[in-house]
């Protein structure tokens, strides 16, 4: 079986939208992604999730030049990550069509891993 990462992102409006939700909405809207994410984990075929701080830091170049970022003016953000098992790209692209990202315009890349020997 291999591992396939799905990557969340948002626009800068849904991110807007979701931070004016009130308090039941935004209830409601962690309850999809609950739901969701344990009906993957249910099936055994999750590895990880989590949401990611709008903010962070961006090294860039040989140099390594350190910068904030990203920012919210962008056209999207990459809001959260899933790594999920599955028997094919078509059987994890399935599982990304339930994802609650949709509800806000968001959008899922999904990317199977490459693993590489350490040893």
């Amino acid at each position: 079986m291999d591992k396939y990462m799905m990557i969340f992102r948002n626009t800068p409006t849904s991110e807007e939208q979701y931070q004016s939700m009130s308090p039941e909405q935004m209830q409601a809207s962690l309850d999809q992604w609950n739901a969701w994410i344990g009906g993957i984990a249910a099936q055994g075929k999750l590895i990880g999730s989590d949401a990611l701080e709008i903010d962070g830091k961006i090294l860039t170049g040989s140099r390594k030049a350190l910068s904030d970022g990203p920012y919210v003016e962008g056209k999207e953000l990459v809001s959260g990550y899933l790594i999920m098992q599955a028997e094919s790209e078509a059987e994890a692209v399935e599982a990304a069509k339930g994802c609650p990202v949709y509800e806000m315009e968001g959008s899922v890349e999904v990317r199977k891993l490459m693993v590489f020997d350490h040893g």
